[in-house]
């Protein structure tokens, strides 16, 4: 398969083979090709060049409505709801149960509960207005949409990005029921722990080429994966970190935080080179009490100190001023101006620094963000470049690079490497560890508990919106914040 926009080959001999009943998973950094064979197999794209068969017969899948007539149904990363329909409405959008011209609400409210209890989700009403929902809520709709059809083949683009441990067991227990019925499973997946529990075999894309086609899961060990992925031997382990030195300043202290209905009394300190983590699992507060402590939701009681001077509530410009920055879990929707330059994305919480005579500086602006594109490593290199077009792992490099600016010494980082690549995490971990050792505090919340594990020197488990526990993360591993949790949540 072969396909190029303008000068740019996408795809350059690309090889995949998919049996009936069976887990592929589809592996390759950001910018391999992933999302552009998969876009070919939906009908959004056209191949320049190749041949597809379905059932032994060439096909042409040239629109959308083709693959889904065939039986290939796509669920992408990128959530494709509609938040201000219902969830029945959005699970039968633009095939609707009507009749004369009028929907049969009835039907469909029956037949979306039905997908939801065969999902293992029959507590999420099919009437809720989808932008009230959780993501992981949204992500259970948009597979309930795709199971709508009557499909042999569904693509599942990072169907984990938004979901905690649980969920994800709940995921792979859908998609072995799937497989079991004969249906067929692509499954896009940066999380390379995932494919050993539910893949059977494995395609590594680079540079729009497989470099490796029909793998056994079982027979191929990880490094082998990581080097026809990356052209190259990565270890994807975290940085040794050193001592936290008890003398070292503390820069945030959290004490008695509360938000009505949402977390309640979370205390925590965080001095220079430190790093705390927030581990549990998703709905038990942790995004929450990050935006709280950057003054985004204004907290019901508790004091939130920067260096000691107590942050009023509510206040994001105060927490920005004090030294605060966040890099939040949405980075697309929450945290970048897509359409707008890398340098501007660098710059925009240093705008007021950068004016003249209330005028941006636009020559101080490209200065300032080159010696971040250089020392982040950036690419691509160009800070003209739109935030938009460029991969997961170098969008949160952006993030970082925006507060290192500001001159920020306090890092809030959610979900940092949702969407990035193994490659890439390995960077990010390294920048992270980096900040660290340069006398940042650094809180970190991760759906990843081996990541919160990993990288953090401190670890709060939270649940149902309480601090269960307070540890060093040397003394606990990942099966004891689950067990905690769930003893928390049967309390």
């Amino acid at each position: 398969m072969e396909k190029s926009f303008g000068a740019v080959r996408a795809l350059r001999g690309v090889d995949l083979e998919i049996r009936a009943g069976e887990v592929h998973c589809l592996l390759g950094q950001n910018g391999a090709g992933k999302s552009t064979l998969i876009k070919i197999l939906a009908g959004v794209y056209q191949p320049d060049a190749g041949e597809m068969r379905w059932n032994g017969e060439p096909v042409t899948i040239d629109t959308p409505q083709a693959a889904i007539d065939l039986g290939i149904a796509t669920m992408y990363q990128e959530l494709d709801v509609v938040d201000d329909l219902t969830v029945a409405e959005n699970i039968f959008l633009g095939h609707e149960i009507a009749m004369a011209g009028f929907t049969r609400r009835k039907e469909t409210t029956a037949k979306a509960r039905a997908l939801l209890r065969r999902l293992g989700h029959e507590q999420l009403s099919p009437h809720a207005e989808v932008g009230t929902l959780s993501a992981a809520e949204k992500q259970i709709v948009s597979m309930a949409r795709a199971l709508s059809h009557d499909i042999r083949l569904i693509v599942m683009d990072e169907p984990s990005a938004v979901l905690d441990s649980e969920e994800v067991r709940n995921l792979f227990h859908i998609v072995t029921e799937l497989t079991a019925q004969g249906i067929a499973v692509i499954y896009i997946t940066h999380r390379l722990e995932e494919i050993r529990t539910i893949g059977d075999r494995i395609t590594v894309l680079k540079d729009g080429a497989s470099t490796a086609s029909n793998l056994p899961v079982a027979e191929t060990p990880t490094p082998t994966l990581i080097k026809h992925m990356t052209g190259r031997v990565v270890e994807n382990v975290f940085p040794a970190a050193a001592p936290v030195a008890t003398s070292a300043p503390v820069l945030l202290e959290v004490e008695g935080l509360s938000l009505d209905g949402v977390f309640e009394d979370v205390s925590f300190s965080v001095r220079a080179g430190e790093i705390v983590g927030l581990a549990g699992l998703v709905g038990s507060g942790r995004s929450e009490i990050l935006e709280t402590v950057y003054g985004a939701r204004s907290s019901t009681a508790g004091t939130v100190r920067v260096e000691g001077r107590v942050l009023p509530r509510g206040a994001v410009s105060a927490a920005v001023r004090s030294g605060l920055g966040l890099s939040p879990e949405e980075r697309k929707s929450q945290g970048l101006v897509l359409g707008e330059p890398v340098f501007r994305n660098i710059t925009l919480s240093s705008f007021s620094r950068e004016a003249k005579a209330g005028w941006l500086d636009e020559r101080a602006e490209r200065r300032i963000a080159r010696d971040q594109i250089s020392a982040m490593e950036l690419r691509p290199s160009d800070p003209d470049a739109p935030a938009g077009t460029l991969s997961g792992g170098n969008q949160q490099k952006i993030l970082l690079s925006r507060w290192l600016v500001h001159g920020s010494r306090i890092l809030l980082l959610d979900e940092p490497t949702r969407g990035v690549d193994v490659g890439a995490r390995a960077e990010i971990y390294a920048l992270i560890r980096g900040l660290a050792a340069d006398g940042h505090a650094i809180v970190i919340v991760s759906s990843e508990i081996e990541e919160v594990l990993g990288l953090a020197d401190t670890v709060l488990v939270v649940g149902d919106g309480r601090v269960l526990t307070t540890l060093p993360a040397s003394e606990i591993d990942e099966h004891g914040v689950l067990d905690l949790v769930m003893k928390g949540a049967a309390a």
